[in-house]
């Protein structure tokens, strides 16, 4: 069972991203503070859980939690930044959007910027480990997966509906085959090196 939060007497939110290993498409970054009565049998990593278990629990989230914002960063601000940067500025828009500046923040991951002066802690695999982070961790995957499954209509032959843009083969034989598309990030390696000889 995951804990609630780091500190019980503060008012907390737990912090998370998804998408920063993929090709193309935004990182998206999410901000949640729960209840201090909540709880969910379920509620974990985004990444352990089903597409199904996890919009019904980005129901639940969207539903119960005192307050919560998510945030796209996209590709140009991804290529001016790098990802790591990009990552930590998604984060800080999600905290803005917020109801209150809350007193505590923690973050899945090992490295963060402050936000104003507000104290924080980086926990690694974070979202196995608290309530919060999990219930971030779902809200920036599943809107990610929607915002991605959107841009595929507009771009259907790199099967961003199924890959989302992470580097599977599939998706870089399409690169390979139709070249890179506005939505793909610049400054990634969107293909291997060639490393074949030509004897």
């Amino acid at each position: 069972m995951l804990k609630l939060k780091i500190h019980a007497h503060l008012l907390e939110c737990g912090t998370d991203e998804a998408g920063r290993g993929c090709l193309a498409g935004p990182v998206t970054a999410a901000a949640v503070v729960l209840p201090d009565d909540f709880s969910h049998p379920f509620l974990t990593d985004s990444k352990q859980l089903s597409e199904k278990k996890r919009m019904a629990l980005r129901e639940i989230i969207e539903a119960e939690a005192v307050s919560f914002g998510v945030t796209h960063v996209q590709m140009d601000e991804i290529d001016q930044l790098n990802i790591l940067n990009a990552s930590i500025l998604g984060m800080h828009r999600s905290i803005e959007q917020l109801s209150k500046t809350p007193e505590f923040i923690a973050i899945d991951g090992n490295r963060f910027k402050p936000y104003y002066k507000v104290p924080y802690e980086c926990v690694v695999k974070g979202d196995g480990k608290y309530l919060h982070i999990a219930a971030a961790s779902i809200l920036a995957k599943t809107y990610r997966d929607a915002y991605m499954e959107k841009l595929h209509e507009e771009f259907p032959m790199y099967n961003w509906k199924q890959n989302k843009g992470y580097p599977t083969a599939e998706h870089r034989e399409a690169i390979r085959k139709f070249g890179p598309s506005p939505y793909h990030r610049k400054s990634f390696r969107l293909l291997p090196e060639q490393l074949k000889l030509n004897l």
